[in-house]
């Protein structure tokens, strides 16, 4: 039995991912539930009842949040986890090798679990792509306040605006028992590869190796930052001095003033970023 907690965006349009979903399904002869979450935390409920009752899979049918939101609410990892890329931004699908829509059915039916990592972060949150704070947290502050256009248009208007305007934040970072202070533009804990709907921000990353990637890039001149986005939109951000890649198995990144962290892509306040992977627990249909 696939348990399937679904963003209810998915419901939406002409072309409904939720229907070519259900016809999939239906044509290879699967059992199937669907939940609709309807509010934030409600898919985090859900996943822990479902997981509870220790039964069939538990699948995520949206994007990133609501990926993030069944691996926060999972409480036993004897049920696997699947993922039917749906949403708006979909990069762990992507550092996955997850196909969008109907297509992850037939992967879902026809493959094995396999371990994947997350990323155990303290107060209830946990990560399963990228946790970070600095300027990935300012561009999605700035994506909350505009009202017009899509979400990937309301993302690059942000990064733009960030990337001229963001100054950085002085942050204590401590890798594996080590620290070390710097004025970042961003810092962030990495499972998976991408964000930001297609982001590169670290393409060493594998989620099954039992390392988290530690990356973190200076804040650089402002004259420097038009080729700083270059590099970051072809995946070559590791080639730059200012950037900084550690793999690691935990990591505390504490910035100067509290503030915000972004756990893939959702926003919550933090005092810090705390990181550890978590490796061998979690199994995941995927590429």
């Amino acid at each position: 039995m696939l348990h399937i907690i679904a963003n209810p965006n998915a419901k939406q349009g002409k072309k409904s991912c939720l229907a070519a979903v259900e016809a999939r399904l239906q044509a290879r002869g699967a059992a199937y539930k669907f939940y609709f979450s309807g509010r934030r935390g409600h898919a985090a409920e859900l996943a822990g009842e479902i997981s509870r009752a220790g039964e069939g899979v538990l699948v995520a049918m949206g994007g990133d949040g609501t990926l993030n939101e069944v691996v926060c609410g999972m409480e036993n990892f004897d049920v696997p986890l699947g993922l039917i890329p749906a949403g708006t931004g979909n990069d762990f699908a992507e550092a996955a090798k997850i196909p969008y829509g109907a297509d992850a059915v037939d992967l879902l039916l026809d493959s094995e679990p396999k371990f994947t990592d997350f990323l155990e972060c303290g107060n209830g949150r946990r990560s399963i792509n990228i946790a970070g704070l600095g300027i990935d947290v300012d561009i999605l502050e700035r994506c909350e306040k505009k009202k017009h256009g899509s979400a990937r248009s309301k993302y690059y208007r942000s990064l733009l605006a960030s990337l001229i305007r963001y100054h950085g934040v002085d942050v204590e970072i401590t890798a594996d028992g080590v620290t070390e202070r710097r004025h970042a533009l961003i810092a962030a804990a990495c499972n998976g590869t991408q964000f930001g709907g297609g982001i590169k921000f670290c393409p060493p990353a594998v989620l099954d190796d039992g390392k988290l990637d530690l990356m973190y890039v200076d804040q650089p001149k402002a004259v420097t930052v038009p080729a700083y986005l270059m590099k970051l939109k072809k995946g070559k951000i590791l080639s730059l001095p200012l950037t900084h890649h550690l793999l690691c198995e935990e990591v505390r990144i504490v910035p100067e003033k509290a503030g915000s962290a972004q756990y893939d892509g959702e926003l919550f306040p933090a005092e810090e970023l705390y990181a550890r992977v978590v490796t061998g627990k979690l199994k995941m249909y995927r590429g």
